[in-house]
């Protein structure tokens, strides 16, 4: 069985190893879905959805209306201080890619019930293109 909750927020970024227009800052409105898979309980119930949200929203909160900079760009993280701004400084480029496995990676580190079998984090960063990974636990 397999259930899954969208979560929403915006945050920007840069890449600034990119050679295109990646290495200036901006953000995205994010899109993840968070899948999980496993047996149910006797009611039926793999994870009651409030549950999840619970679970995942922390983590989006910590994201949401921030800037995601990379600990080794301390030029960005000095200036983000000095405007006062949200940042959440991660020790990896802030792709897509990296930050579908951020998501997952903290998803593990959770309680999450012993029927929950397997996770799968999908990251959209605009409407047409998004990374995605799963693991089994």
């Amino acid at each position: 069985m397999k259930i899954a909750k969208e979560f929403k927020w915006e945050m920007g970024h840069r890449l600034a190893f990119h050679a295109g227009k990646c290495k200036n800052l901006h953000g995205h409105s994010y899109t993840c879905m968070i899948e999980l898979s496993g047996k149910p309980d006797k009611n039926g119930i793999l994870l009651d959805y409030y549950d999840l949200k619970n679970i995942v929203e922390p983590l989006i909160d910590k994201m949401d209306h921030s800037f995601m900079v990379n600990e080794n760009d301390a030029e960005l993280i000095e200036m983000l201080d000095k405007l006062g701004s949200n940042k959440l400084v991660v020790p990896f480029e802030s792709t897509a890619e990296n930050i579908c496995l951020y998501l997952l990676d903290q998803l593990k580190k959770n309680s999450l019930p012993a029927n929950i079998e397997g996770i799968k984090v999908r990251v959209l960063e605009t409407e047409n293109t998004y990374a995605e990974e799963e693991c089994r636990l």
